[in-house]
């Protein structure tokens, strides 16, 4: 089995001991993303639809530097604040970047600090590709 780690400074670099995404057998498993912005470290937006459209792009570039897009995103959880308030909202902009088939998803009430959203995905590396010279094999 072979893992490769994946890191971009397009997305807000881990703030832990964990690394932005791994691809092992076929897929990529990212971190949950948030809606930080990658150099400052400041949560972009007040409003669930500006939250969530950070923590999208975010996946984006992770996803952007394995080879990847949200069209091969099969799973994604995602974490809401305040799940009740600001659902349809979420909805709306993740309705914006994902298109059906959807990506199945789990979507639960966390406590998350001082931002609403994050979001962590499962993508697919098509048949056809590897991961991207981007990724680095993890001893």
């Amino acid at each position: 089995m072979s893992i490769q780690t994946i890191s971009t400074d397009l997305a807000p670099r881990p703030a832990g001991p964990y690394s932005q995404a791994i691809a092992v057998n076929g897929f990529v498993y990212t971190a949950g993303q948030t809606p930080h912005h990658p150099v400052t470290g400041e949560a972009i937006g007040t409003t669930i639809e500006e939250q969530t459209r950070q923590t999208i792009e975010n996946l984006k570039a992770v996803l952007a530097a394995g080879g990847l897009a949200l069209t091969d995103v099969v799973k994604a959880t995602v974490h809401l604040h305040e799940p009740e308030r600001d659902r349809s909202g979420f909805n709306a902009v993740y309705g914006e970047y994902f298109s059906s088939p959807y990506p199945v998803r789990t979507t639960v009430g966390s406590f998350l600090g001082n931002f609403l959203v994050e979001i962590d995905v499962v993508a697919a590396i098509p048949a056809t590709q590897t991961t991207t010279t981007k990724a680095t094999p993890r001893g």
